[in-house]
């Protein structure tokens, strides 16, 4: 970060000041790898926000304390319901009149049931795949209303307004009292607000321990192996059904399902109430 030179003892010392408090604070920010993801409702950035004890990419929490009214936490989500040895599936960017009936095929072929972080808008657009996501008994995460992957430099009520409409829009698609259960941050730019915000709506904030980098159409086996490479990481993985097209997704799920069932590894759904484990 650039600073005016100062040409006076006075300057010379306020600009020390500025700098060392630019250090300290750089000094507490947990720093994440940036990937770029083309065509998921803009370009996006992706990163693995499995923070320390459940913080969000700016390093901040507390990670356990409880939405206001809701007991969901503000922590950020990565552990399993289930427990053990359990893997969460979560799919991205949908839903789409394409890939997302794909995704549920694969889903239902392996009787595995998976997290869907769903965009407003789409939602909206295709109420009757929102319906089939819930009636196949998966879950609805809200993934805002325009995936803005710099909403966290945003102010707080642009942050609620994309947060809370997408919610609305999500409830509304899926009809017959559905509740989207999980809010996960375009890119992980997750920030202290959007976390209690979510919260205080009953979604608990949703991170990811494995990335696929399936945005990226690596190839099949690629994202097959970035599963097994990292699923030592922790249990939830990313996928997704939106953004562009995703055959080589629809193939590795296929794989990946077949693979946890070999290696005995059950499915499940992120914890919602519980404070994740550090």
């Amino acid at each position: 970060m650039g600073f005016s030179a100062y040409t006076n003892k006075k300057g010379v010392r306020a600009g020390a000041a500025v700098v060392a408090s630019a250090v300290a604070v750089a000094a507490t920010v947990w720093g994440v790898a940036t990937l770029v993801e083309p065509g998921s409702a803009g370009a996006a950035s992706r990163q693995n926000v499995a923070g320390p004890n459940g913080t969000d990419k700016s390093g901040h929490g507390p990670a356990g304390r409880p939405g206001a009214q809701t007991g969901i936490p503000e922590g950020i989500a990565h552990s399993s319901e289930s427990g053990g040895n359990a893997v969460n599936i979560t799919i991205d960017d949908g839903p789409d009149p394409r890939w997302t009936p794909q995704v549920l095929d694969v889903l239902h072929k392996y009787d595995v049931k998976a997290t869907f972080c769903m965009v407003g808008p789409h939602a909206k657009a295709h109420p009757d795949l929102v319906k089939k996501v819930v009636a196949a008994g998966h879950r609805l995460c809200d993934h805002t209303m325009d995936h803005d992957t710099a909403m966290d430099k945003k102010p707080v009520d642009y942050q609620e307004r994309q947060i809370l409409d997408a919610k609305r829009l999500i409830e509304e698609a899926a009809g017959n009292g559905a509740k989207v259960e999980y809010y996960r941050a375009p890119g992980g730019a997750f920030t202290p607000d959007s976390r209690r915000i979510a919260a205080a709506n009953g979604m608990r904030p949703l991170g990811w321990n494995v990335d696929t980098k399936d945005f990226q159409k690596p190839g099949t086996a690629a994202i097959v192996n970035a599963v097994k490479r990292e699923i030592g990481n922790g249990p939830t993985v990313l996928f997704h059904d939106g953004g562009g097209n995703r055959a080589q997704t629809v193939e590795a799920l296929d794989q990946v399902l077949a693979w946890l069932g070999d290696q005995g590894r059950p499915t499940g759904f992120p914890v919602r109430t519980a404070p994740d484990a550090p």
